[in-house]
């Protein structure tokens, strides 16, 4: 069994976002699906602070301080892109304008539910940022993460242990073992890495799946 890495998760994610959508990147891992987008569909990237029709990073040296994403990583903007005041920006954000939103996660439950900024642990700063926006205002969220932690838990859950960011607004997670689609009968795999079985999958998770049309 070979994992999927980051960058094949982030080009996974590409590949499902449809022609003309308006997407919003989270910080981290989700930056990454920036630089997979097919060439041939036109989408629109919002950032939070600001900026509506972001593209990849820029190549080495040719980086503009003074444009940046929300996680001040540099950015590129194309032909007809624009910068707005960080009000407006969530007001995009939170009326229903983003169609679709990529996230990272602590943990996600079969149900959709979203836990994102805290892990309760002592001394960890919360950081719940624009997540909690994102999460009820985008019409799609997507979550991108590792389905396991480095300690072997998994991070698909049946029920949330950590504060949640936002409940039942899932409808799909990206991991290196496999995607999922998830709703109010839990949660049904819709491809796994080669090598990697249902039954497998339930005993890494401890977790029961609908059923499902799995492409391995």
């Amino acid at each position: 069994m070979v994992l999927l890495s980051r960058d094949q998760i982030a080009r996974r994610v590409a590949r499902d976002i449809p022609e003309g959508a308006y997407v919003n990147l989270g910080i981290g891992l989700p930056t990454q699906v920036a630089n997979y987008l097919p060439a041939d569909r036109e989408i629109f990237l919002q950032s939070e602070n600001g900026l509506l029709g972001m593209g990849p990073a820029p190549a080495p040296g040719e980086e503009d301080t003074d444009l940046i994403n929300a996680g001040k990583q540099p950015v590129t903007l194309r032909t007809g892109g624009c910068y707005f005041h960080h009000a407006d920006s969530f007001a995009m954000m939170r009326g229903g304008h983003l169609d679709i939103c990529v996230l990272g996660a602590f943990q996600v439950s079969t149900r959709g539910d979203l836990a994102n900024w805290s892990t309760g642990e002592a001394g960890a700063i919360p950081a719940v940022g624009g997540a909690m926006d994102l999460a009820i205002g985008a019409k799609q969220v997507f979550v991108m993460m590792d389905l396991l932690t480095r300690q072997g838990q998994s991070k698909l859950v049946q029920a949330c242990s950590y504060p949640l960011t936002g409940i039942g607004c899932v409808s799909r997670v990206y991991t290196d073992h496999g995607v999922f689609d998830l709703g109010r009968d839990g949660a049904r795999v819709l491809e796994l890495v080669q090598g990697l079985g249902v039954e497998d999958l339930q005993r890494l998770t401890g977790l029961v799946f609908v059923g499902s049309g799995v492409a391995a």
